[in-house]
């Protein structure tokens, strides 16, 4: 999906990104937080998937990110392919109260690695930071767990703002050195993974489902 054009001198980066992990985890509130600076205590669940998009500027370089918000219910499992297929970034997200939580990332993360090989940029998100006193997933265990896997983590609370920023534009960056280095080797970006899903970087496109706070 990374493609890169030229204009006006700078180049422009199109970066399909799509959140995974289990449901109510803050996918969805991670989102609206980064893109819209909203947060909103219910907890409404993700129908299957939806998108916002987001457009940064770079050190001069314009990225326009497609940021895919997926169900987490085991139900939507089977259909995760048709979302973080051709992505070039991923966010595999876990509520540190909640250790099952943190073991379903090392699901995700295999599959995306069988799927999609070294080429997608991963993080790795330890949300709620707010309810730090009911931690059930240490720090170490998480971040030697990301180390191990050639993920970064980050420690994000969708509620306070905390860490989100940082996250989509360290990972923003990494899908930009990607690129070039395809480019350099000939290979626009990830060109080689082909597409069933036309990811549109206009807010006007209608998302496939409604989605609410709880990711």
């Amino acid at each position: 999906m990374a493609s890169a054009t030229a204009a006006g001198g700078a180049r422009n980066y199109n970066f399909k990104v799509v959140l995974l992990g289990e449901g109510c985890v803050g996918k969805t509130s991670l989102v609206l937080r980064y893109v819209e600076n909203k947060f909103n205590d219910k907890h409404i669940t993700t129908l299957q998937a939806s998108f916002l998009s987001k457009k940064l500027n770079i050190g001069g370089k314009r990225v326009n990110l497609a940021i895919w918000d997926t169900a987490g219910q085991e139900r939507f499992h089977a259909l995760g392919p048709i979302y973080y297929r051709d992505s070039n970034g991923a966010i595999l997200v876990y509520d540190i109260t909640d250790e099952d939580s943190f073991q379903k990332v090392k699901n995700w993360v295999k599959e995306l690695r069988r799927m999609l090989g070294q080429d997608v940029c991963l993080c790795i998100a330890g949300n709620k930071t707010d309810m730090e006193k009911n931690r059930n997933v240490t720090v170490d265990e998480a971040e030697q767990y990301a180390a191990s896997v050639g993920a970064k983590h980050y420690h994000t609370s969708a509620k306070m703002g905390r860490g989100i920023e940082e996250m989509f534009l360290d990972l923003s960056k990494s899908m930009i050195e990607k690129s070039e280095e395809g480019v350099a080797r000939g290979r626009p970006g990830s060109t080689s993974r082909k597409s069933n899903i036309l990811v549109v970087d206009d807010s006007t496109e209608q998302p496939p489902a409604k989605s609410g706070c709880c990711g």
